[in-house]
């Protein structure tokens, strides 16, 4: 398999900070990489007898997407196009316009004759396709060894499963060959392959991202998921794939302010008061050591009764929810049998066992233990567990692939049917070199709680990302002391910057420079008309970028002197920042966006004013 290779000559296709968004983003606009030259480079790079991939797309298509995007570019500039020129891949049950979608069968294939609505949400955002991942044949199944087109290898140790279902959507990413993916998950598909990968696994709440044009699984249970390389990353894909579609039946509107939801500052985590390991003690040591580290951040950790947990997993392989997965293919099986895996078809055939009276049942049972399980978040703000209790080698998967594959959804096969959001999240590393990783379970509409928490707890770790031997990003865990006593600290994000025309107003009245850093993906950032010297404007839409703000220290005393020279449309108002702080610092009124251009993509006012003539 063709790898990102750390420290790889290949200076015209990789970004030289590493293979995320980000990296990919500011290559592009301080012009060090261009789509039209990197994106082709990198496609020849991609080797089709991968058993990561399904598809690849074509010299000819890659380049009508980079025309296309030249387009986009050319009418409603850079700043309006927060994935410009970044490359993705998409599971292979998801479509893409004039690819196939195999859904990992070959005699079910089709040609899509429109994007799924995710795809073109990305596409229109500037991101550019790469290609259709593997996985676990009509999503059934956690292990990713269960594909005509191959066993997807780990991308550590490739005798040992990637998980799946989503198993390409996860090597990809963590190989760097793309900056993320999407996949989907129905009992885990989100959240095991990135642990299996060391990666991040953003589970949406259900309906939050739509999944029209998605080949279902469960469709009342299905989410389309993220994989990146960074909380940052795909906190900024889901800001751009979020938004209530009417064509997709289960689509929901997301709630005001469910974007502001944040646990508090020392949260309460909920973990299995008897955790089930399988026998895997270097998983649970692993485990221990997640644990121990998250209490030296303060977190309290709690011990709880996971039965009804377990039982609610239990329906989902278990209970009706397989005869949905018949609703999909039985016209299909019906004359095509042979062609679906057998492990697959063996389990969706189940559903054949199910009466109407049974269905009912079981839905009772099921809102009662979703019931049960919401209702714990009153004791705590989240549930910790581990992404997957074993980790399997192939081999093993080939030999028992149902009870192995049952194992590896211990601790995710609820979460859906309860109706909860999940974030799966490296966490280290077991002796044996394999990645571990923890997954965070909250109530519905609790992403942003989620993520922000996500981004403090990998920023602490700091591991290499994914599989790319890459360094983390941001390799300081520490945060700057707070305030001095009698001063209020400022972010600044255009004319008061280091070096620009306003900053004197800062260092006059005695303010110190506290750090450079960058706001939460809640904000969109403006080029204000007419204004001198040049301003910018910051507006919380709730789905933006992160910006790069600076942070000084002001007394007290000349704030109120600072703040009346502040002129319309700006103001100061509370800012979230990217690791959850906030502060106080520049905001401007929402009107302004009618008349000013969108700079966003280009990340911050420097950047903007660096790329003028």
């Amino acid at each position: 398999m063709q790898e990102r290779i750390p420290g790889s000559p290949d200076a015209a296709i990789f970004p030289p900070n590493g293979p995320t968004l980000h990296a990919w983003r500011t290559a592009y606009l301080s012009g060090t990489l261009t789509p039209g030259t990197a994106l082709p480079g990198l496609l020849k790079r991609l080797d089709p007898s991968d058993p990561a991939w399904i598809s690849i797309v074509s010299e000819s298509d890659l380049r009508k997407q980079v025309l296309h995007l030249e387009k986009l570019a050319a009418e409603a500039g850079i700043g309006s196009l927060p994935l410009y020129g970044v490359p993705f891949a998409i599971k292979d049950n998801i479509d893409a316009k004039g690819m196939v979608t195999t859904a990992a069968c070959p005699a079910y294939a089709y040609t899509a004759g429109e994007d799924a609505t995710v795809v073109a949400k990305l596409k229109a955002a500037g991101a550019i396709l790469l290609g259709k991942t593997n996985l676990d044949q009509f999503a059934t199944g956690l292990v990713g060894s269960r594909s005509p087109y191959g066993a997807v290898p780990n991308s550590f140790k490739p005798d040992y499963i990637s998980g799946g279902s989503s198993s390409g959507s996860g090597s990809v990413v963590a190989r760097g060959l793309v900056a993320f993916s999407l996949g989907t998950d129905t009992a885990g598909s989100g959240r095991v392959p990135a642990a299996f990968n060391n990666l991040v696994g953003l589970k949406p709440t259900r309906g939050a991202l739509s999944a029209q044009g998605v080949v279902p699984a469960c469709k009342s249970l299905d989410c389309v998921s993220i994989f990146a390389l960074t909380v940052e990353d795909a906190e900024a894909v889901y800001a751009v794939a979020l938004g209530f579609d009417a064509e997709d039946g289960y689509s929901r509107k997301i709630p005001q302010k469910s974007g502001a939801v944040r646990f508090p500052a020392k949260p309460v985590f909920a973990v299995p008061a008897e955790p089930r390991w399988f026998g895997d003690k270097l998983g649970e040591a692993a485990f221990n050591e997640a644990l121990a580290r998250l209490e030296s951040l303060g977190i309290t950790i709690k011990p709880m009764d996971f039965s009804p947990m377990h039982e609610l997993a239990s329906l989902l392989y278990n209970g009706p929810w397989v005869a949905e997965r018949l609703t999909v293919i039985e016209a299909f099986l019906a004359t095509n049998a042979d062609d679906v895996h057998p492990v697959v078809r063996g389990i969706i055939e189940k559903g054949r066992n199910f009466s109407a009276v049974d269905t009912y049942r079981a839905e009772y049972r099921r809102m009662d233990l979703a019931r049960k399980i919401n209702a714990t978040f009153a004791q705590c703000d989240a549930l910790l567990v581990p992404s997957a209790p074993t980790f399997p080698t192939i081999a093993e998967v080939l030999a028992d692939p149902v009870e192995s594959n049952s194992r590896l959804g211990t601790y995710t096969n609820f979460v859906n049917l309860a109706d909860c959001s999940a974030l799966a999240l490296p966490a280290g590393f077991r002796e044996d070199g394999l990645p571990f990783g923890i997954t965070l379970v909250a109530p519905a509409w609790h992403d942003a709680a989620l993520a922000a928490f996500g981004k403090i707890w990998t920023k602490h770790l700091a591991l290499p990302l994914g599989a790319t031997g890459e360094p983390f990003p941001e390799t300081d865990s520490t945060l700057p002391p707070a305030p001095a006593k009698d001063t209020i600290r400022i972010a600044v994000v255009g004319a008061h910057l280091s070096g620009m025309p306003l900053n004197g107003q800062l260092t006059e009245r005695g303010s110190t420079f506290v750090e450079t850093t960058r706001t939460s993906s809640a904000y969109r950032l403006y080029a204000l008309p007419g204004t001198t010297p040049p301003k910018p404007g910051l507006i919380r839409t709730g789905t933006g970028a992160p910006i790069v703000v600076e942070l000084w220290d002001m007394p007290v005393s000349e704030f109120g002197g600072f703040v009346a020279l502040i002129p319309p449309p700006l103001g100061i108002g509370t800012l979230e920042l990217i690791d959850g702080r906030e502060v106080k610092g520049f905001l401007c009124e929402s009107h302004v966006r009618e008349s000013a251009a969108d700079i966003t993509a280009l990340g911050g006012w420097r950047a903007f004013m660096n790329s003028r003539p």
